[in-house]
């Protein structure tokens, strides 16, 4: 069992309160720590400390929970930062989505010049955040959620000697909800992808201990017809059964993209917006809880669910209490997918363990699908070195690269109008 101090950056967000959660219902592995709370909203973050702290209390355990929205004073003698935060809000995200549409471009919140912006101001952030862990706990571990989480980790990896993870759930929860889509029953698949955050695909595959694509083909071909299918569903069966491997469901803004853009451009709200009209509900809820005895998160009014980041205490605990587990995790590569370079930033299994994380070999990605993750992979190269230390040019360079891009002329008109719009929350050198 071990006592830690965690600092979680973000802790005034919407999704906190189910982290929190999250943590709690794994408080046993962390009896005697501190988590700190650390958001620029005050009001946000005593409601979530309130929450954290009658759960920890109702399930008897030694867990101190405290906000503070002073990050240097939060970050002092840490053992872990948890960082799951957002730079410009939702309303930022907003313009990430809706700007490039205007210009044909899918707008996302991880993809394309959407995600880009996303990149820069979520790494403007995690400098002064790396800067002052370097000074105030160098020994911490950085277990990030903050998205897009490979740019992010890339950029921290190649600047800074912060012991660095990057995770999402991706991985785990991909091949279950394909499962799904097929009438399969998720409980039963077993599957490992790898490539890049988002950008991963299934190089083990079974169901009930037998290979799953033949099933997946099967469902697209009894689907296929159905009007009353899903369309997304459909769009993810086919990518599987025609490559033979389970996609990141992120892969139809590339192989979809005709389609995905004139969806979007139909819809006349962005989901920026869509979470937005939600959010007040949310924190009503968490209000109503922080002021109960015994707070329970409903589901359907909390934001991503009641259990939120489970990954990110699943590593802590393998890591802090010696553990010896296998976890989907977003590291430098060192010869784990032939693909990649050994510095490149990938989404692979890795065993956790306390003498750190360590990725796992996998060989390589399918040939007919490794083109596009190899380019995406350089494209997160070229986002992560611009929004750390680079220009104007080498951010329109590395968004021309994107493949949702991919032309120079839009990649400037894009670049420029986002970058006025978002300019507060970006450093100087990227505006000229």
């Amino acid at each position: 069992m071990a006592s830690i101090k965690l600092a979680y950056i973000g802790g005034g967000s919407t999704r906190a309160p189910g982290t929190m959660a999250s943590f709690i219902h794994q408080g046993e592995n962390f009896n005697g720590s501190e988590v700190v709370l650390v958001d620029l909203n005050a009001e946000h973050l005593e409601i979530v400390r309130k929450i954290a702290e009658k759960m920890a209390r109702n399930r008897g355990l030694d867990i101190r929970v405290s906000a503070t929205t002073d990050r240097r004073a939060a970050l002092v003698d840490c053992d872990a930062v948890l960082t799951s935060f957002r730079p410009g809000g939702f309303e930022a995200r907003y313009i990430d989505e809706s700007v490039p549409l205007k210009h044909g471009v899918i707008g996302q919140e991880t993809q394309g010049p959407g995600g880009f912006f996303m990149a820069l101001r979520t790494i403007h952030v995690m400098q002064g955040i790396v800067r002052d862990m370097e000074e105030l706990c160098p020994n911490a571990w950085l277990i990030n959620y903050t998205n897009p989480i490979n740019i992010v980790s890339e950029a921290v990896t190649h600047h800074s000697e912060i012991r660095t993870v990057s995770l999402c759930e991706g991985p785990i929860i991909f091949p279950r909800h394909v499962a799904e889509v097929a009438g399969l029953d998720p409980d039963k698949v077993d599957a490992t992808m790898i490539g890049l955050n988002h950008g991963c695909w299934s190089i083990k595959h079974l169901y009930d201990g037998q290979d799953m694509i033949p099933l997946l083909q099967e469902a697209y071909e009894r689907m296929k017809d159905d009007p009353s299918a899903d369309v997304h569903g459909l769009r993810w069966l086919k990518l599987a059964a025609l490559m033979e491997s389970i996609p990141a469901s992120y892969f139809q803004y590339y192989y979809f993209k005709d389609e995905v853009l004139e969806e979007l451009r139909n819809k006349p709200t962005t989901r920026a917006q869509d979470i937005m009209s939600w959010v007040p509900d949310y924190w009503q809820h968490y209000r109503e809880q922080a002021e109960a005895e015994d707070p329970q998160l409903d589901p359907s009014r909390s934001r991503g669910g009641i259990h939120e980041l489970e990954l990110a205490i699943d590593v802590m605990d393998a890591i802090f209490n010696q553990k010896d587990e296998v976890w989907p995790v977003n590291v430098p590569n060192h010869g784990a997918i032939a693909d990649f370079p050994d510095d490149r930033v990938v989404e692979v299994p890795g065993r956790v363990s306390g003498e750190g994380i360590q990725p796992i070999p996998q060989g390589s990605l399918p040939r007919h699908v490794s083109g596009l993750v190899k380019m995406l992979g350089e494209y997160q190269a070229l986002a992560a070195e611009a929004a750390w230390c680079g220009t104007r040019k080498d951010a329109i360079r590395a968004l021309a690269s994107n493949p949702l891009c991919f032309s120079l002329e839009k990649a400037e008109r894009i670049y420029d109008e986002m970058a006025a719009a978002l300019r507060d929350y970006l450093p100087e050198r990227l505006l000229r």
